[in-house]
């Protein structure tokens, strides 16, 4: 049976491209487009889609608006359709914040070649929306407070770590923007330094990075390159490039790579959990969360062949449970737990 869209766009223009696009996959279709929430609203009714593709600006009813009351009153899978800008990815941010499952930008009908990649790309996320576990997530993450008695053992441990040269990796994908969020809201800000690849665009990197360091106590940046890793902050990669860890003359730097796509991405998990095996060793901790396909799954293995912790986000919490499962399947994850968990779960892990 094929996976049925309805595509909500204000501009005709727009909505006539994206339901050529869904619809020349053999296992999807278009089965209606509306050009603002209030018909959209009234053809989900009428048509039951599986996957809604939905515009951030219309009138009468913006995008957020109406994604709020969706997962409140309806919820479904969607994918937010965004402009490349940097209103358009803070809005986009907030939309996952309401449950949207994915996001892609605008298509650019300028190039056909561009064009083509932007249809593989489209029809993926609509595939993996499709089977994704829909969460409503509250704004305000309550912190996972560590079990009695552990917590001094946790506190004093971090200190350590910190001069030890402990250091933390993360990968992520699909659901993994609030994912990592909740991951971030419990570290403390004298954790050991972390790095995070999450899988998207380069003009939503910043944002991300921004946003993240006006909610957690650690301080996130958008990796440059080049950086002191250093205790207390957390380094995202950017959307451009890999990124890795380096020896310097006086510790660890961040080095960005635009070498071409690992398993289809850059930045790619496995580059940076490679560079973690390959430098960092027993002293790195690896986390794995929500994503779809393989990204991460054997440098996870290597960093735990390499005496490195390793941690899995269980299917359970998962938005997706594809790159947390593929490492899980081949050996890589020493420890699944729930993402509700998996901060303090990281933290007792750097302890030991």
């Amino acid at each position: 049976m094929k996976i049925r869209v309805l595509v909500v766009d204000d501009s005709a223009l727009m909505r006539g491209l994206l339901t050529d696009l869904i619809n020349a996959a053999p296992d999807m279709e278009v089965v209606g487009v509306a050009p603002d929430a209030v018909i959209a609203r009234e053809m989900i009714k009428a048509l039951n889609p599986d996957v809604l593709t939905l515009d951030v600006h219309m009138p009468k009813m913006d995008g957020l608006e109406f994604l709020d009351r969706l997962m409140r009153l309806r919820p479904m899978p969607v994918v937010m359709v965004s402009s490349y800008t940097e209103s358009g990815s803070e809005t986009t941010l907030k939309a996952l914040e309401l449950g949207a499952v994915d996001f892609i930008g605008k298509p650019r009908a300028d190039a056909a070649r561009r064009l083509e990649g932007y249809a593989e790309e489209l029809v993926d996320k609509i595939r993996t929306a499709k089977g994704a576990r829909l969460r409503r997530l509250p704004i305000n993450y309550p912190v996972s407070a560590p079990p009695a008695g552990q917590g001094s053992a946790v506190s004093s441990a971090l200190s350590r770590a910190a001069t030890g040269g402990k250091i933390i990796f993360v990968g992520a994908s699909t659901g993994g923007t609030e994912a990592i969020k909740e991951f971030l809201l419990g570290i403390p800000a004298d954790a050991p330094p972390i790095m995070i690849v999450q899988h998207m665009p380069e003009s939503f990197t910043a944002s991300f990075a921004r946003r993240l360091d006006g909610l957690c106590d650690p301080n996130v940046i958008e990796a440059q390159g080049n950086e002191k890793v250093e205790p207390g902050y957390v380094y995202i990669a950017p959307g451009h490039s890999h990124l890795q860890i380096r020896r310097g003359a006086s510790g660890y730097l961040t080095e960005l790579l635009s070498t071409p796509p690992v398993n289809r991405h850059r930045p790619s998990v496995d580059v940076l959990f490679d560079s973690a095996a390959g430098l960092v060793g027993r002293l790195a901790v690896g986390v794995i969360l929500t994503g779809m396909g393989k990204d991460g799954a054997q440098g996870l293995l290597r960093m735990r062949q390499a005496g490195a912790r390793t941690l899995g986000q269980d299917e359970a919490s998962c938005v997706v449970y594809g790159m947390p499962r593929e490492a899980f399947l081949i050996g890589a994850v020493e420890e699944q737990s729930p993402l509700s968990d998996i901060a303090r779960r990281t933290l007792v892990a750097v302890s030991r």
